[in-house]
């Protein structure tokens, strides 16, 4: 079996103010507080949401 892909995501920009659908990303990301860091599995859904927030949060891939 093949070592899952993953990263490390960190919410670096409040979610206040923003639109619902970016509110929602980051919460599937696992992201509740500023400066949290998750671990991730690397997969096109997970990307996607990288994507659409991506002015809100840093990626480490690991």
């Amino acid at each position: 079996m093949a070592k899952k892909k993953m990263m490390q995501v960190t919410l670096v920009r409040s979610t206040n103010g923003r639109l619902a659908s970016h509110k929602a990303c980051v919460a599937g990301l696992g992201l509740r507080r500023m400066h949290q860091v998750v671990e991730v599995e690397d997969t096109p859904a997970t990307r996607g949401m990288v994507n659409k927030v991506n002015y809100m949060v840093k990626v480490v891939e690991a």
